[in-house]
């Protein structure tokens, strides 16, 4: 960049304004300010010694006290506009302009080789005293006027020094009074599209390139795995599974990949098929398939358990104390009656209609089977359609004040994972999203949704990601968005928080025991008493080792044999009190017995509320002035387990 600072210095008085680049210190800017001040004052002294003594002490000139004494009198930067060489040992190039008693001024560096473009540094010192003459609305710039407008002056300087274009200038001078400091920063760069039509194929291979790497971040974001795990893993997968069966899973990718999708709303082949009972069954005239020895020698029966097994065992292990084993049956139905009386009713209900509207006997109309209504005239149209147009009137109106919206909503949803190594927490994290959900397009058309919002609560985040499309980062937790309307939420922010600052709404323990061949386990739990509302409707999930044959739970559980897993529901968790137990007891074979037997218990959960478990909150970016509304967050287990 040819400019690296922009300041505002007036003729009398402490300059105004300093503006650098990234690269260059505020330091050394402020020895170029000094130099160009002391060089002013001394040209502006009517001294022909003091004008002297400048000249041989500073570098600023390469011209003799002798000529410098001759041009004394003419005040030279009085003049409204000119450059200036100043400093000792590191020479800067000051390029200035004098609107009113402001001093503008330009910063960059002597070159003597010619590698910095001066004029563009001209143009960019124009382009400011362009924004103070607007900010003051005309030429008379006084330092009252831009302390009143310094906010807009500051933003417009910072973009100015980065470079901006004619076009985008005119924007951002438009927009200076009245429409505030977000208006004037993010409307210019859609206006300059506009007027353009079409921007440089280099800016848009930019933009696009930000554009996807930005997507790419925002959804891969995950719950992280430290790098030493994650090495050591591909480590073990490398020595478990062959090379051969990697290139074969690879063949068979391709393979699938190089085939045509196939419709999937096609027609079977099996449609033209024609049914063919007899030629399904083979004759054979093997007489040995007639012998029932033959036929049964290849069943296996499973021997019955000894009667011994039936009988309950005393267990006095601590925690597990009581009777355990045998076969108990249920007796909470006595009658195979009641155990499915509930068939006769469409299996216990359904999605009738009828239960949603009042219970009226509608009277049986007498005719012959419905063929009245084949009759020609006018007698019973009326009837329908006075029926029809009060029931599609009430549906309709039902359906609009359940999806009625008074403007665009937010709300955050968090997952935590957790994992627990008996008691000791192994590790935790916990991510966020902030949905936006606008007007419906069908409501609001194709106005764009536009409003700022401020994040708080943010102590524990460890780090934010945006979706740069649709939001920008004002600075200090505050955010604008701009979106065009959806029918679905819109994913605009995620967030991740800090291990050690972590909220966990639930501990969990998992306990082993293994005494003989009985395994004993037990699955203790406790909220966390700082929760605003206790959790409800906990599942427990426990994975177990082998498919038990004897099965004793407390409390009751659901058994899934094909995946092998106890199942617990607990309606409600309160926030004090005693730890909850679930405890399970089976017996093992001998040679299912192993001391690393490998039992893990998972818990599912979800809450809604006011708050978000993380403490995280979203409020509008004035106060009382509602640009959204906050409806109820939401929070959900993730990967919560136990071992």
């Amino acid at each position: 960049m040819s400019c690296l600072a922009l300041s505002l210095q007036p003729a009398n008085g402490s300059d105004i304004l300093l503006q650098t680049r990234e690269w260059f210190p505020p330091a050394r800017a402020l020895i170029a300010l000094h130099a160009f001040r002391q060089t002013r004052l001394a040209f502006s002294n009517k001294s022909p010694s003091s004008v002297a003594a400048t000249f041989s002490s500073s570098s600023s000139s390469t011209a003799e006290p002798s000529a410098a004494t001759e041009s004394i009198g003419d005040d030279p930067l009085s003049a409204s506009s000119g450059q200036l060489i100043v400093g000792v040992e590191s020479k800067y190039r000051v390029v200035y302009r004098l609107v009113n008693s402001i001093y503008v001024l330009g910063i960059t560096t002597a070159d003597h080789d010619n590698s910095i473009n001066v004029f563009e540094c001209i143009n960019i010192v124009n382009q400011a005293v362009s924004v103070i003459v607007t900010a003051c609305r005309g030429v008379d710039v006084t330092p009252e006027k831009l302390a009143r407008k310094y906010a807009e002056v500051y933003m417009a300087l910072d973009i100015v020094l980065r470079g901006v274009s004619n076009i985008r200038l005119a924007a951002m001078l438009s927009y200076m009074h009245g429409d505030g400091i977000a208006k004037m920063v993010h409307s210019a760069l859609d206006t300059e599209a506009k007027i353009r039509g079409a921007e440089t194929w280099p800016a848009v291979e930019l933009l696009s390139t930000e554009h996807q790497s930005n997507i790419e971040a925002f959804s891969n974001a995950s719950f992280e795995l430290p790098p030493e795990t994650l090495a050591a893993g591909d480590q073990k997968v490398s020595t478990i599974v062959p090379q051969s069966t990697i290139e074969q899973d690879e063949k068979m990718i391709k393979a699938e990949e190089s085939e045509a999708e196939k419709d999937p709303f096609a027609a079977s082949e099996a449609i033209n098929k024609q049914e063919d009972l007899v030629g399904g069954f083979k004759k054979t005239k093997d007489p040995s398939a007639t012998d029932l020895t033959l036929a049964l020698a290849g069943l296996e029966v499973t021997t019955l358990p000894p009667a011994e097994a039936t009988q309950s065992t005393d267990i006095t292990v601590e925690g597990f104390e009581g009777k355990y084993g045998g076969i108990e049956f249920g007796s909470e139905q006595a009658t195979l009656g009641e155990a499915f009386e509930g068939f006769t009713d469409a299996w216990g209900g359904g999605l009738d209609a009828s239960e949603f509207l009042e219970n009226k006997k509608v009277k049986k109309q007498e005719g012959l089977s419905g063929l009245e209504l084949l009759q020609t005239g006018d007698s019973a149209a009326p009837t329908a359609a006075a029926a029809g147009a009060d029931g599609g009137k009430s549906l309709e109106n039902l359906l609009v004040k359940s999806t009625e919206m008074k403007g665009p909503e937010m709300y955050i949803s968090e997952e935590i994972s957790a994992e627990f190594r008996e008691s000791l927490l192994a590790r935790v994290g916990l991510m966020g999203v902030v949905y936006l959900r606008t007007m419906p397009p069908k409501v609001c058309g194709d106005k764009d949704t536009e409003f700022s919002f401020r994040v708080e609560g943010t102590s524990s985040v460890k780090r934010f990601v945006i979706q740069s499309s649709q939001i920008s980062s004002l600075g200090n937790g505050m955010f604008h968005v701009r979106t065009a309307p959806s029918e679905e939420p819109i994913p605009i922010l995620k967030y991740s928080l800090l291990p050690r600052l972590t909220p966990l709404p639930l501990r969990v323990r998992l306990i082993k025991r293994l005494s003989g061949t009985l395994l004993s386990v037990m699955i203790q739990y406790v909220s966390n008493p700082e929760l605003l509302a206790p959790l409800t409707d906990v599942t427990f999930v426990l994975k177990l080792p082998v498919d038990p044959t004897l099965l004793k739970v407390s409390p009751k559980a659901v058994l899934n044999r094909s995946e092998r897993e106890l199942k617990w529901h607990v309606p409600e968790v309160p926030l004090k009190g005693t730890p909850g137990k679930l405890r399970v007891r089976m017996p093992l074979d001998s040679a299912d017995i192993d001391e690393e037997l490998e039992v893990v218990g998972y818990v599912k959960f979800s809450v809604q509320g006011a708050t978000s478990l993380s403490g995280v909150c979203l409020k509008p970016a004035t106060e009382g002035k509602t640009d959204f509304y906050e409806v109820n967050h939401r929070y959900q287990s993730g990967i919560y387990t136990c071992n």
